[in-house]
């Protein structure tokens, strides 16, 4: 025995941490502006700022910092579910109760990612940020793919060179600024042209899916 206390793991368990709550309202909070920016962008009848709401660099980037940033898996996954799914209602509810353009039934493919792809992205990162090796580097040129194959840079480049820029941009981000150890951006960087390639064939599949 040596008279110190005993460490308490109810106030610092991300389980029961009474910072959760409120980090889960700012995210909700963040994901509701966030839907209504990018459904406002589609309208302003400026291109570029339809693309940045439409193509999917900054969304990904979003689930990624708030992965990266959480303090462990689970306040990983579910910080991005609540932001995604507060986004994407925000975003369908401001086109039919504003601008009365009716509701979509893509409102509820999007909730389903919410909880689906979009948290296991937000804890893909969470995990990969802070460890060294091939299967962390993956995962992360697994996200950067997913802004590459989705944006403009393969598509018409030079038709949308606002987005395309971004898409580089976050790409780069998610590669070498998010990775807390340099074999880690490394790998990243080796598996970067596969995971677009294998990214855009899903993405394709998805979209059609969707309709």
């Amino acid at each position: 025995m040596n008279g110190s206390a005993p460490a308490s793991s109810s106030s610092t368990s991300p389980r029961t941490s009474p910072a959760e709550p409120p980090r889960l309202l700012a995210a909700a909070l963040a994901g509701l502006l966030a839907g209504v920016a990018a459904k406002a962008a589609d309208e302003s009848g400026l291109a570029w700022a339809a693309d940045l709401g439409s193509y999917p660099a900054l969304w990904v980037l979003a689930v990624a910092v708030l992965g990266r940033a959480a303090p462990s898996a689970r306040a990983a996954a579910t910080r991005s579910a609540v932001f995604f799914a507060v986004m994407s209602v925000a975003y369908y509810a401001w086109a039919a109760l504003v601008l009365g353009f009716g509701w979509s039934r893509l409102l509820g493919a999007w909730l389903v990612l919410s909880l689906t792809a979009v948290p296991a992205v937000a804890v893909a990162v969470h995990r990969a940020t802070r460890r060294d090796g091939p299967l962390p580097g993956a995962l992360l040129a697994g996200a950067a793919g997913i802004v590459l194959g989705g944006g403009a840079v393969l598509g018409d480049a030079a038709a949308h060179p606002v987005q395309a820029g971004a898409d580089v941009l976050v790409a780069a981000v998610l590669v070498a600024v998010l990775p807390r150890r340099a074999r880690t951006r490394l790998w990243a960087l080796a598996f970067l042209a596969p995971a677009t390639w294998l990214a855009a064939r899903g993405l394709d599949l998805l979209q059609a899916l969707l309709g």
